[in-house]
């Protein structure tokens, strides 16, 4: 909410003399009884004359293409001379003997605009005739200001100070739930809180009324609570707004209209009480509170026609619908030139039948907004009374002696609260008194109860946000300022470890891809389901057993990932597409798995059993914790040290063992033919025999089909199936040698290197320290469809140095043992 300080000192002033503050203080005291703001911007600066002055005559130019007058203007001795100011004006809105505020040669308005004497039009024009706009109230103005009489006194002097001087704009965030501080009433009160000042509540007893105007018949299907009608006859149709009323609505953001809808635009700034002005002779007969019928049309004041829904609440007479109640009006019964009697509506509405149909026409207004946080009931009758008071005293008129009202004042509930409370939550002591008075500052009204440690507290129907002892508590805390609870660290349990084994984990496999060189992305939680089209993966696969998102943020992304790759890829996609071709990623992300069709609802009435709760927790997505690494272009450069070298398959795989390492398991690999991976350049990984995940080069007819990069490699492999383990292997420390031998075995084409590796370590026996291989040949010289693994053998033993000849004699049995098993044939 908009708010000019000056409104704000000069309502809080009158009961408290002499109180000022800075810009810096209110909005610190914003601040202290828990109002954000989103900042506060002064007025621009004017310098120079800037004085009051009456139009003595005017001389309408004809002779150009748009209609321009030269005025007279009396200032006063303002100019020196006492004599009459000739300025050329454009604006039509006033006339002669209006009084105006005039800015003369000297004068630097907003913007740096510099007034001086000059020629235009055929005349010297010495100053400008000023808007509001031009004086830096608002941003846009129809037409000058015109002033009221009241200022002839003031001719010559300076009007920045009459017109209100300089001032400061805030602007307010209010929560959803304090619908009361969208006035100056609601935030005065906050404010006298946060700087100790008394508050007078600004609205009074309401008038007495001599019967009734018109019938309402106001429907229990539009769930509204209170609706009000008074009516003003023979007011002036062309009488203005005073200043001061449009200055503090301009700077609320309100744009002046009228003297009627001004009014009721003031009255909801000030009191929070939304109101709404027909011109009476345009309604015919009674009124009729309803639902609308769907498909009714309706033209409302912004002259859009809309069509309405069976929930929007309207306003009815005779001729048909003249206003969307809480919303906005309509232009059947709008105040207009002529407008002489006027009915001012003040009524409170559901605010929830106001939010739905404020969302259902995406037709948001300073009414509506107020409607759907809720407004004080119990203000109608004043709300009314003040708006007639108001548009008699400046445009004339009498108030029907008649008032209206359909409704009552919901009875104030009351809530006990135990007084220790607010002390138990808070960790800091608050007496009794001090509880009692903070509750009475926010208009509460505190008793005794039967139980002497509570108390009943009588809630104010504008507070429609406190409904139980902890609002009420919310309240004390904020007002005796919750910078005074102290902050105290939990003292950590005997034992405590910190982080969780899984915590643990998650971190060393984060940290060990990052050093490992990989950039960590955090994958979207949301695919596209036609990318396993794309993949062409069977339709049983398990992947495509997704969870369907019901209101999706993306159209194209309405299920919860399986895996993490699609996001990963169109991440390098991106890079790609920006020319950073070389590129290496890592995610670490749960994903979703569809375990039932639809989730079982047990009786809320009761605490479900057992058995239900564990049928539910099934229903629910199996949601495994994945990583996920992808790689594209150079992994290592080429420059002085020696040629680059491309990201291949084998990284990919090595980023799978980086996983095992930091998890600190051991995996095995196996060539496997998964989608979306190359069927020739793809590891399944294992762990105790299970597959966890797969690693390798990406097929080249889906990279195509998805704009990647040829030659693009990933991994993914499931964390959350990895076992816990304690892997502390003992060291072996020996001063004697190491020797190693090679072996080169020829084997078919379709053994995997890893299967003969394994099988040379178990057949070469314990003095084996490790197996490596270094090198693969394919040649005719080999035959068809046969490859040659060669490896290095490193041999130790603990206590003595092993000769050639001991070594040699476990090579041989390793090799024996592959010829056993996988036909294998040592290579000369």
């Amino acid at each position: 909410m908009l708010i000019s300080q000056n409104w704000l000192h000069s309502v809080l002033g009158e009961h408290n003399p002499g109180w000022t503050v800075t810009s810096e203080e209110l909005d610190a005291g914003f601040v202290r009884v828990g109002f954000e703001t989103e900042g506060y911007e002064p007025l621009p600066e004017i310098k120079g004359p800037v004085v009051i002055g009456r139009v003595e005559k005017i001389e309408e130019l004809t002779d150009f293409k748009k209609p321009i007058r030269y005025c007279q203007v009396n200032v006063g001795q303002a100019n020196g001379t006492g004599e009459l100011q000739g300025i050329i004006c454009g604006a039509r809105n006033f006339e002669e003997g209006s009084l105006v505020p005039v800015s003369l040669p000297g004068a630097v308005l907003p913007g740096g605009f510099e007034i001086a004497a000059r020629e235009t039009y055929g005349h010297i024009s010495n100053g400008m005739i000023c808007s509001a706009s031009e004086l830096g109230l608002t941003e846009k103005s129809e037409g000058i200001i015109t002033l009221d009489e009241s200022y002839a006194q003031h001719i010559g002097d300076d009007a920045l100070t009459l017109l209100g001087g300089a001032d400061t704009v805030f602007d307010v965030n209010i929560t959803p739930d304090r619908g009361y501080a969208l006035s100056m009433r609601g935030l005065g009160r906050e404010i006298a809180s946060a700087f100790d000042l008394k508050f007078v509540d600004p609205v009074g007893e309401a008038s007495a009324a001599n019967g009734s105007l018109i019938d309402i018949d106001l429907r229990e299907e539009t769930k509204a609570i209170r609706f009000g009608l008074r009516k003003v006859t023979g007011i002036a149709p062309n009488a203005d707004s005073p200043f001061w009323m449009q200055r503090i609505l301009m700077l609320a953001g309100q744009r002046p209209v009228n003297l009627a809808t001004d009014v009721t635009n003031y009255v909801m700034f000030f009191l929070g009480q939304p109101m709404h002005a027909f011109d009476a002779n345009k309604v015919a007969g009674n009124l009729v509170v309803r639902n609308a019928q769907a498909g009714e049309k309706f033209e409302t004041l912004d002259h859009v026609k809309r069509e309405l829904f069976a929930e929007d609440v309207v306003i009815c007479d005779d001729n048909g619908i003249q206003s969307m109640a809480g919303v906005m009006g309509g232009t059947t019964s709008e105040i207009s030139d002529e407008t002489s009697d006027v009915y001012f509506e003040s009524a409170t509405w559901d605010p929830i039948t106001v939010a739905r149909t404020s969302r259902r026409h995406k037709l948001s207004s300073e009414a509506s907004r107020r409607f759907e946080r809720g407004v004080d009931p119990a203000i109608v009758e004043y709300s009314l009374d003040l708006a007639c008071e108001l548009l008699v005293q400046y445009g004339g008129g009498h108030v029907e002696e008649g008032r209206t009202i359909v409704g009552d004042v919901p009875e104030a509930p009351v809530v006990s609260m135990d007084v220790s409370k607010p002390s138990r939550y808070a960790g800091v002591d608050y007496s009794r008194e001090t509880i009692t008075a903070r509750l009475e500052e926010v208009g509460c009204s505190v008793s005794a109860c039967d139980n002497g440690n509570a108390v009943d507290v009588t809630i104010p129907s504008w507070r429609t946000d406190i409904a139980e002892d902890v609002d009420l508590i919310e309240e004390i805390l904020r007002l005796e300022g919750l910078e005074a609870i102290p902050s105290i660290l939990p003292i950590p349990t005997i034992g405590s470890t910190g982080l969780t084994a899984a915590q643990k984990r998650r971190r060393a496999i984060g940290h060990g891809l990052a050093y490992a060189g990989y950039a960590e992305v955090i994958p979207s939680p949301f695919v596209n389901a036609e990318i396993f089209n794309t993949w062409e993966l069977d339709a049983d696969d398990e992947r495509r057993n997704v969870v369907s998102v019901q209101n999706p943020l993306e159209a194209d992304k309405s299920v919860l990932s399986s895996t993490l790759l699609p996001n990963m890829l169109d991440a390098i996609a991106r890079n790609v597409a920006r020319g950073r071709t070389d590129v290496s990623l890592f995610g670490l992300q749960q994903v979703s798995f569809k375990r039932a069709d639809s989730t079982p609802m047990p009786d809320v009435s009761k605490r479900p059993s057992d058995e239900e709760i564990e049928q539910l927790v099934n229903t629910l997505p199996a949601q495994p914790l994945h990583v996920a690494t992808v790689g594209t272009g150079n992994l290592e450069f080429e420059g002085p040290w020696g040629e680059g070298r491309a990201y291949t398959y084998a990284d990919a795989i090595e980023s799978a063992r980086q996983v095992a390492r930091s998890a600190g398991v051991e995996i095995e690999v196996e060539n496997a033919d998964v989608k979306p991976w190359h069927p020739g350049r793809c590891a399944a990984i294992k762990v105790g025999g299970k597959v966890v995940g797969y690693a390798g080069e990406l097929h080249p007819q889906i990279l195509k089909a998805m704009g990647l990069p040829a030659r693009t490699c990933a991994m993914e492999l499931d964390i959350t199936a990895l076992p816990f383990t304690e892997n502390l292997p003992e060291p072996v420390l020996s001063s004697f040698p190491s020797l190693h031998q090679d072996i080169a075995l020829v084997v078919d084409e379709d053994v995997p290197a890893e299967t003969v590796r394994r099988t040379l370590e178990e057949g070469a026996g314990e003095l084996l320290e490790s197996v490596e291989l270094f090198d693969i040949f394919r040649g005719e010289k080999l035959g068809e469809s046969k490859k040659s693994l060669a490896f290095k053998m490193f041999f130790r033993a603990a206590e003595r140095t092993l000769t050639d000849d001991e070594v040699n004699t476990h090579r041989l049995a390793a090799a024996e043992l592959a010829s056993e098993r996988l036909g294998a044939e040592m290579r000369a």
